[in-house]
């Protein structure tokens, strides 16, 4: 094998077990040692596949047919078992709090080197290194169940570094960021690979936050052999994945295609200069939307976890018809607010209404008849062997006649309708989230909280999702939308509410919360400050 090579795979083909149609077909690859590598491609292209590869998962516990040669820093993974390749690459998977053992922050990332019978003392050096270098010293005490989803992901990242590995493997590791949590994160797999002789490999939908530090682009496609390999720049210059940076330039025909906003400023430079927009309606606090009543206000309410008061004093008002999208940094209580809502947590301080009525008075089931709720994780709500088993269980659980509600009309609407009878969990990310969904609306429910739904989902399949939401809101839905994907909150939002320290701190239009604030601004808005731009058909229009 090259030096300069530490992965490489020649003419793999895998497939899993009872399909006939390959995950990775012919693929020839050759991953840079100490560089960053980023594996793109729509869901379902095999990217999880390909890291599962690499430390020896696949076949090992997955089981099915490969063929070809893989040699991972000079060890062949299909004949090594996995335990003796984990000494050597790391892993975080799409859903960190799967591979969690213990309860506790510093027990978790301290767990494997016990396995590994390190000395006391080097454990705790190793531990307390890492606990800094990802931000974690301040948690170490906390629960896992307790943290946020992005907390959970830097405590999966850090159990993975403490063992030393040469090669970290990482599946969707910003997904669950907010956006400077993940320029953190990035900036830090970066340093690593560089300064720490570390070979960082992921997988990653969210192209526009990654591409800038990526040195080596691998871009799969299963409906086709082969990979195409090589610089960011060439590869992407080749594919129809874009980011809404690449999409604005090849919609332009510019060249170079810029990986960087900075980059994308100077092609702009020959461009018509946009005029300056002062920021569209200001909005409040509270509300802002032309409604009756709202459908669900929050009045001054607080939750503790534990000891931890997360949310304080809030306030918020949600209006049918419309969409309200919840932005703000990991832990400040996004997800807390969902489950308040739904009645999953008990309020500490304040009042809740949905239609009118005090939640108090009724059961999450009752609730849950009126108000659907998405969790991060659609898995979480996938129990039946069929699509449409899903959505019957629902309807039987509220006691309510399949025939009056339709459910194979929600499935074609949902374009699942020749999904119906396949195993849920056999779906792609994108098809799963969408059996989820079908299973929480089936009720035809007034209002639909979401936790981060576009997590694990290509661009294609967010076009899909935001399609439907618009539908829907468009029907009168009101909707409440928790995520981190900017992109996404200026194609949907109404209006766009930032939480901080446990309270609602601003809300008002997409374009004056995304196009005029430098820590949710979409790249369209980077490129373009006050402009009033967020979107790439804003920019072309303004063109």
């Amino acid at each position: 094998m090259n030096q300069s090579h530490i992965v490489t795979f020649r003419d793999v083909t895998y497939s899993y077990p009872k399909t006939n149609k390959p995950v990775l077909r012919q693929i020839n690859i050759n991953i840079p040692s100490q560089k960053l590598t980023l594996v793109i491609g729509t869901s379902g292209a095999g990217k999880s596949t390909l890291l599962r590869c690499i430390n020896g998962l696949v076949p090992h516990f997955s089981g099915g047919t490969l063929s070809g040669e893989i040699r991972v820093d000079g060890l062949n993974p299909v004949i090594e078992s996995p335990q003796k390749m984990s000494s050597h690459v790391g892993f975080v998977f799409q859903d960190p709090e799967t591979q969690f053992v213990v309860n506790r922050v510093e027990d978790e990332i301290a767990f494997a080197l016990e396995n590994a019978a390190i000395n006391p003392d080097e454990m705790h050096k190793r531990v307390a290194q890492v606990m800094n270098i990802l931000g974690l010293t301040s948690l170490r005490h906390r629960r896992l169940e307790t943290l946020s989803g992005g907390e959970m992901q830097r405590v999966a990242i850090a159990a993975a570094l403490v063992l030393e590995p040469k090669i970290l493997l990482l599946d969707e590791p910003t997904s669950q960021l907010d956006p400077h949590s993940a320029h953190q994160l990035l900036d830090l797999l970066a340093q690593l690979a560089k300064e720490q002789q570390l070979t960082v490999i992921l997988a990653e939908h969210r192209l526009e936050r990654i591409l800038p530090f990526t040195d080596y682009l691998i871009h799969l496609d299963n409906l086709q052999d082969g990979a195409i390999t090589g610089t960011p720049r060439m590869v992407m210059d080749q594919v129809s994945i874009n980011p809404p940076l690449l999409t604005w330039a090849k919609a332009l025909h510019l060249s170079p295609l810029p990986l960087t906003i900075a980059e994308g400023k100077m092609l702009a430079q020959s461009l018509p200069k946009p005029k300056k927009e002062q920021p569209k309606n200001q909005g409040t606090v509270l509300g802002g939307f032309p409604s009756k009543s709202p459908i669900v206000q929050a009045v001054d309410v607080s939750v503790s976890l534990g000891k931890k008061q997360i949310l304080n004093k809030l306030n918020l008002e949600l209006y049918s018809g419309k969409i309200l999208v919840l932005m703000g940094a990991n832990g400040t209580g996004k997800t807390t607010l969902l489950r308040t809502l739904i009645g999953i947590l008990e309020l500490e301080r304040g009042i809740v209404f949905i239609k009118g009525q005090n939640i108090k008075e009724k059961t999450v089931s009752d609730i849950s008849l009126s108000v659907g709720y998405l969790p991060q994780d659609p898995n979480a709500l996938l129990f039946a062997d069929r699509v449409m088993d899903e959505l019957l269980i629902t309807l039987n659980n509220h006691h309510l006649d399949p025939n009056n509600y339709q459910p194979m009309a929600l499935l074609e609407e949902l374009g699942l309708k020749d999904k119906a009878q396949c195993y849920p969990r056999d779906l792609s990310v994108g098809e799963r989230q969408r059996v989820a969904l079908g299973a929480i609306t089936v009720t035809r429910p007034d209002v639909l909280l979401l936790d981060e739904p576009t997590r694990g989902l290509d661009y294609a399949s967010k076009k899909k999702l935001i399609d439907q939401l618009h539908t829907w809101r468009e029907s009168g839905m009101a909707i409440l939308l928790v995520t981190h994907d900017v992109e996404t909150a200026a194609e949907i939002a109404d209006q766009v509410a930032l939480l901080r320290d446990g309270a609602i701190v601003d809300q008002g239009s997409p374009n004056r919360i995304l196009g005029f604030d430098n820590a949710f601004m979409t790249q369209i808005a980077q490129l373009y400050p006050n402009s009033g731009w967020l979107t790439v058909q804003d920019a072309i229009r303004g063109l």
